[in-house]
């Protein structure tokens, strides 16, 4: 597969990611993020895995991996200030990275 290939499979799964999220939002926070701002929050959270170092821990007896979703969100609110996004509600943002997870656990699932 080449590497244009690549890209499109990868935006085909980031938009099934927020389709996802926007459907596992409770309903008085469906209208708190455009569809960019969820793309920008999608980019945040891929950013702070590559770069926490999370993804090398050494998983579990059960073999997962424990992620503090409050760093995830702390990061989040800190780069969106940087960044000049939002303002962004942290308790919904805690709402779109546990969506973003949840996601990621039925497409495990599903493998």
């Amino acid at each position: 597969m080449g590497m244009d290939n690549d890209f499109l499979l990868e935006d085909e799964d980031d938009e099934k990611t927020i389709e996802f999220i926007k459907n596992y939002l409770p309903q008085e926070m469906k209208d708190s993020f455009t569809d960019d701002d969820l793309y920008y929050i999608l980019d945040v959270i891929v950013d702070y895995y590559t770069t926490s170092g999370c993804l090398d821990a050494q998983p579990d007896e059960e073999g997962y991996i424990n992620i503090d979703q409050d760093e995830i969100v702390d990061y989040i609110m800190k780069e969106a200030k940087k960044d000049g996004m939002g303002p962004f509600d942290p308790e919904a943002v805690y709402f779109v990275v546990q969506g973003e997870m949840e996601y990621g656990n039925q497409l495990e699932d599903m493998a």
